[in-house]
C-alpha cells in the first residue's frame, strides 16, 4: 500500500503490526499488554475523575460522594479507577513472576529489566498517593504512617517530612501536594513504558525456552493479536465481575468513614497490593533498617541481572531453581498475609523467617544455583567425555 511507503506509518507498521515474535510464547506473554490495558484504563478515569474531585481536606470526602450520587456514571467511573488499581498490581505482579521464571533479566535484556523495575517503583509511589485522595480514615492515617517513617533518615529525615505534609502535620497543603504528584506520575509512566516497549523491541522478546529471540518468528499480526485479544476478554470478565459485584471488595471498610485526626483506627493496614512490602517494613526492630528492608525489597529486582550466575535463561531447564522459585512465590503469599496481621505473636516470627526467605533467594539462592548448575555441566561433561573414550 502507499500509504505505508510514509515513513512514521511504515514504523509504526514494523512496531506493531509486522514485528516479528517468537513463535512459541505461551499466555503468559499476555500480562505485558494487558499492563497497557490497565494503565490506559487508569488514565482516562483518573482524568474524568479529576474533573470533579476536590483536593481540599473539607470537600474531598463529599466531592466523591457527589460523584458517586450525582455525576452521570460516575460510580462507574470511580468504581473502575479503584479497583482498576487492584487489577494493574495484579497484572504487573503476574508479568514479573513470569519474567523471574523464564530469566526474562538476563543478558541482553538488563536495560529492559531495569526499566521496568523502575515503572513499578513509580506505581507503587502513584498507588500510594492516590490512596490518600479519598481522606478516609484509612486514608488520613495511612499517610501520617508511611510518611512518618522518613523520619528516620539520619539528619534530613525531619525535613523530608515536612516537605511531604507542607507543615507540621498531615493536612490540606499534604492533600493539595499528593494529588497534583498523583495525576502527575502516571504520565511518567507511561513515559517509560513507552521505552520500555522500545527497549522491548531492539531485542526481542524472551520466550519460554529461553533460547535465541531471532529464530523461528512470526509476524505480531494476526498471531499475537488474537491471543492478546483472549486475554483482554477473560481479564475483562474478572475485572467486570468485581466491578459489578464486588465493587468494594478489595478496599478497607475504614476508608469509607471521613477522616479524623482525633479518633486512630484499630489497626492501619495499606491496600492489599503494599502488605508484603508492609511485613517486610515491620519483620524489621529497627525504624531505619525497616525503612531501608522495605525499599531495599523492589530495589533488589533491579540488580538481578548481576546476582545471576546461571547460563541457563528458563526455569524449564533449571530443576533446582523451579522450587525455589515456588517457594519465593509462596513466601510472598505469606508476607502479604502476614502484613495484614496484628504485629504479635506468631506473625512477628513468621513475617521474619518470611523476610529472610525473601532476600535470602535474591542474594544468596539465584547466585550460588547458577555456580552449582555450572559445576554440575562440568561434571556432566567430563563423565560423557569419559564414557565416549571409553567406548572409543
Amino acid at each position: 500500500m502507499r500509504l505505508f511507503k510514509l515513513p512514521y506509518l511504515r514504523n509504526i507498521n514494523d512496531f506493531i503490526i509486522d514485528y516479528p515474535t517468537p513463535s512459541n510464547l505461551s499466555y503468559w506473554w499476555n500480562f505485558g499488554f494487558l499492563a497497557a490495558v490497565c494503565l490506559v484504563i487508569q488514565l482516562l478515569t483518573g482524568i474524568f475523575l479529576a474533573m470533579h474531585y476536590t483536593p481540599h481536606v473539607d470537600l474531598a470526602f463529599s466531592s466523591l460522594e457527589h460523584i458517586m450520587r450525582d455525576v452521570n456514571y460516575g460510580w462507574l467511573i470511580r468504581y473502575a479507577h479503584a479497583n482498576g488499581a487492584s487489577m494493574f498490581f495484579i497484572v504487573v505482579y503476574v508479568h514479573i513472576f513470569r519474567g523471574l521464571y523464564y530469566g526474562s533479566y538476563h543478558s541482553p535484556r538488563e536495560f529492559l529489566w531495569i526499566i521496568g523495575v523502575i515503572i513499578v517503583f513509580l506505581m507503587m509511589a502513584t498507588a500510594f498517593l492516590g490512596y490518600v485522595l479519598p481522606w478516609g480514615q484509612m486514608s488520613f492515617w495511612g499517610a501520617t504512617v508511611i510518611t512518618n517513617f522518613a523520619t528516620a533518615i539520619p539528619f534530613v529525615g525531619e525535613s523530608i517530612v515536612q516537605w511531604l505534609w507542607g507543615g507540621f502535620s498531615v493536612d490540606n497543603a499534604t492533600l493539595n501536594r499528593f494529588f497534583s504528584l498523583h495525576y502527575l506520575l502516571p504520565f511518567a509512566i507511561l513515559g517509560l513504558v513507552l521505552l520500555h516497549l522500545i527497549v522491548l523491541h531492539e531485542d526481542g522478546s524472551n520466550n519460554p525456552l529461553g533460547i535465541h529471540s531471532k529464530v523461528d518468528k512470526v509476524p505480531f499480526y494476526p498471531y499475537y493479536y488474537f491471543k492478546d485479544l483472549f486475554g483482554i476478554i477473560c481479564f475483562g470478565l474478572f475485572f467486570s465481575f468485581i466491578l459489578f459485584y464486588y465493587p468494594n471488595l478489595l478496599g478497607h471498610p475504614d476508608n469509607y468513614i471521613e477522616a479524623d485526626p482525633m479518633v486512630t483506627p484499630t489497626h492501619i493496614v495499606p491496600e492489599w497490593y503494599f502488605l508484603p512490602f508492609y511485613a517486610i517494613l515491620r519483620s524489621i526492630p529497627d525504624k531505619l533498617g525497616g525503612v531501608i528492608a522495605m525499599v531495599l525489597a523492589i530495589v533488589i529486582l533491579a540488580f538481578l541481572p548481576l546476582l545471576n550466575t546461571s547460563q541457563v535463561r528458563s526455569s524449564q531447564f533449571r530443576p533446582l531453581h523451579r522450587k525455589f522459585f515456588w517457594l519465593l512465590l509462596i513466601d510472598c503469599f505469606i508476607l502479604g498475609w502476614i502484613g495484614g496481621q496484628v504485629p504479635e505473636t506468631p506473625y512477628v516470627e513468621i513475617g521474619r523467617a518470611a523476610t529472610l526467605f525473601y532476600f535470602s533467594y535474591f542474594l544468596v539462592i539465584v547466585p550460588a544455583l547458577g555456580k552449582l548448575e555450572q559445576i554440575l555441566m562440568r561434571l556432566d561433561t567430563t563423565k560423557s567425555f569419559k564414557e565416549i573414550w571409553t567406548q572409543v
